[in-house]
């Protein structure tokens, strides 16, 4: 079975420069690409930031630092990147289209035993599979925030996804130290589908008065052990991503349950957009 040692992503926010990490720092070599050179090196400084961080807290050294950015490498070029990487993964916005224009573009350039991974975290990996020519090797990576502290890495098949490229792409989580599900490619999958429910049940909590944001969350993280309460969890993850997955989700599954709640609506259309715009359902 074919090992990844070199690859390309594509989108480098909050994900796609945690994803960019993590594979370095497992021994692959990395490309970064985005829009413009602006955008790739603000997601290599947002690397060298977490490092630094790890320095700093006696988890990372100097010399690891400088070992893992040396396996990265900026590509404004996207189709030379891609023709030589093992496997490329996406981390652009939710968004269908744009999605599925960017695989078919990847598709004409990549070598044919490349693989195709998209972080999504809730539209189809089928749909998106439909516009290449190897819809085989076509698969959901959908890696968590963030991406070099989480442990978990959901793996989404789609129909036309091969055996293969599962038992890859597994090869590739285990590398990174990930613990890694596959699920089949449902709206929401495993964890979008249960995370978003009880993060928009919250925020209907606080609607009517329950609790208060604060409390809410405490409730959560004292009472069932989660790490995180939901509501500071949505203002890491951004109000506005929630609420499109709350959007599709609705759409797919026809259930009341992720139907968007007022408040989340409200902030968001205010610029209220959690921790990267300064302000959601907490201050930051």
């Amino acid at each position: 079975m074919p090992v990844i040692e070199r690859m390309t992503v594509v989108g480098l926010g909050a994900m796609g420069h945690g994803i960019a990490q993590v594979s370095a720092a497992a021994g692959i070599e990395v490309r970064l690409h985005d829009v413009s050179e602006e955008r790739i090196q603000q997601g290599l400084e947002a690397i060298r930031r977490n490092l630094d961080r790890g320095i700093e807290k006696g988890k990372v050294t100097e010399a690891q630092r400088d070992e893992l950015v040396g396996r990265l490498r900026a590509a404004p070029d996207l189709e030379a990147a891609a023709a030589d990487s093992d496997l490329i993964v996406e981390a652009v916005p939710e968004k269908i289209d744009l999605k599925r224009e960017l695989f078919g573009r990847l598709d004409r350039v990549a070598r044919k035993d490349a693989l195709l991974g998209s972080n999504t975290s809730s539209l189809s990996i089928g749909r998106i599979a439909e516009a290449t020519r190897r819809p085989d090797r076509v698969i959901g990576m959908h890696f968590f925030n963030p991406v070099h502290l989480m442990p978990l890495l959901e793996l989404v098949r789609a129909d036309s996804t091969s055996d293969e490229t599962v038992e890859r792409s597994l090869a590739y989580a285990r590398r990174l130290g990930k613990e890694p599900i596959v699920v089949r490619d449902t709206p929401g999958f495993a964890t979008s589908r249960l995370g978003l429910v009880l993060g928009l049940e919250a925020m209907r909590m606080l609607e009517q008065g329950v609790a208060s944001a604060e409390d809410i969350d405490k409730a959560m993280v004292l009472g069932y052990r989660h790490p995180m309460g939901p509501l500071r969890l949505t203002d890491l993850v951004g109000l506005d991503v929630r609420l499109a997955i709350a959007e599709h989700l609705h759409r797919e599954l026809k259930s009341d349950a992720f139907r968007a709640p007022d408040v989340l609506r409200r902030l968001v259309g205010e610029g209220k957009l959690g921790r990267k715009s300064g302000s959601g359902f907490y201050e930051w």
